[in-house]
């Protein structure tokens, strides 16, 4: 059965107007009304009437809209709905029967990667599949960042998380507060927004916070890795993150697939040695 989205952004605001929400999307992709116009190939005032309610858009200028701004699909429904349309985008769960192919790949892509740690991700991030290597450290969790699910904000942010076994956590806890405030400001999802709010009071992020940032006097590296600490071994991890291709479904624009990579061959060699 296809399931049509139903969100909290909208049911938060169900008096706000699709030109209202298309302005908002516009000013924080910073174009102005003369830019989105020529790029949409309609007139200035068509966009101004749009925005202001004096026009009702057609579900494809909807549409049309969305794409130049890459406006996620979750929010392409939420419009459609507030113009008076039906939403054209299922959300199927990643456990429903439709799903099961796609599950079955994720999951053939996430053990191929052992003995590497693998993960997907859902629009929250919370791991929704992983496999073996990541399950051993996940195992470092307490349990209480383990429900109802594991968070990778909040599972790698908190004092007694991740962080407690990572060596550069101004580096890496810095580069993940950035990818928070990134999703945060990418939709208005309310909890995102209370992640945002947990993970920033927080001891050792407020005191990240307030750290003076470290100038490089030399070469930097090419990537940020993780560094961590695990049975007296130093890991040297760095990771790639990887979405579908044209999805038609909710579920499947929001997932991601996080793979970690050795960084080093003394995490190459622990990680298999690890592995059994």
């Amino acid at each position: 059965m296809t399931h049509l989205i139903s969100t909290t952004a909208d049911k938060a605001e169900p008096a706000v107007s699709v030109g209202t929400l298309i302005r908002e999307w516009r000013t924080q992709r910073k174009l102005s009304q003369m830019e989105l116009a020529l790029d949409l190939d309609i007139s200035p005032r068509h966009l101004s009437f749009v925005e202001t309610g004096r026009s009702r858009p057609s579900a494809e200028l909807l549409m049309s809209i969305a794409i130049q701004l890459d406006v996620p699909l979750r929010t392409r429904n939420a419009w459609l709905l507030a113009a008076g349309y039906a939403p054209r985008y299922s959300e199927q769960g990643l456990d429903s029967a439709r799903m099961s192919q796609v599950r079955a790949a994720v999951q053939r892509l996430l053990d191929t990667h052992d003995p590497y740690p693998g993960v997907a991700l859902d629009r929250h991030w919370n791991v929704v599949l992983h496999n073996r290597a990541a399950e051993k450290l996940m195992g470092l969790l307490p349990a209480e960042l383990c429900k109802p699910e594991i968070n990778i904000f909040r599972a790698s942010l908190h004092p007694q998380g991740f962080a407690a076994h990572t060596r550069n956590f101004s580096e890496w806890g810095s580069y993940l507060l950035q990818v928070l405030q990134r999703l945060m400001l990418s939709g208005r999802d309310e909890d995102i927004i209370a992640l945002v709010d947990e993970v920033n009071a927080y001891p050792n992020v407020i005191a990240l916070k307030q750290q003076t940032p470290v100038i490089q006097s030399t070469e930097p590296s090419l990537l940020i890795p993780c560094i961590m600490e695990l049975h007296g071994q130093e890991l040297s991890l760095f990771t790639t993150l990887t979405t579908f291709g044209s999805p038609r479904d909710i579920t499947l624009h929001e997932l991601c697939v996080e793979l970690f990579y050795p960084a080093d061959t003394q995490t190459e060699v622990f990680l298999k040695a690890l592995a059994g």
